[in-house]
């Protein structure tokens, strides 16, 4: 079982930015890919970035595409998301999920194991 805990959350103005940080404990020592999604109120939640274990390739929705950046220290267990000129589009709750595999996906019933949210909120 890997445990998952996400953080940075909170309240920002449009075009400000936040990081936001999902640490694992548990069973780290396999290579898991990871991702972050998202569910605003009222949608379905989707995949907004994903990272391989080794951190070399990564996926990012067209919605964010060049406004977040999705990284990971191996070493610390722990994967961020830059989240840079922030739209109140973006609102929402933010969870972070490990797949037990190495290679990333875009399908979010491929991955095992969820934090439980952190919620961002953009003002306009």
């Amino acid at each position: 079982q890997v445990q998952l805990v996400e953080s940075g959350g909170g309240l920002v103005q449009a075009g400000g930015s936040l990081r936001l940080s999902c640490a694992a404990s548990g069973r780290t020592n396999s290579r898991y890919a990871m991702g972050w999604f998202r569910q605003a109120p009222g949608k379905e939640r989707e995949l907004i970035a994903a990272i391989t274990w080794s951190g070399l390739s990564t996926y990012y929705a067209d919605s964010v595409k060049g406004r977040f950046t999705i990284s990971r220290d191996n070493a610390k267990n722990t994967v961020y998301l830059q989240m840079n000129s922030l739209k109140p589009e973006d609102t929402a709750v933010y969870y972070c999920a490990a797949r037990d595999d190495p290679l990333r996906s875009t399908s979010d019933e491929k991955y095992d194991y969820w934090g439980q949210g952190t919620q961002v909120t953009v003002s306009s």
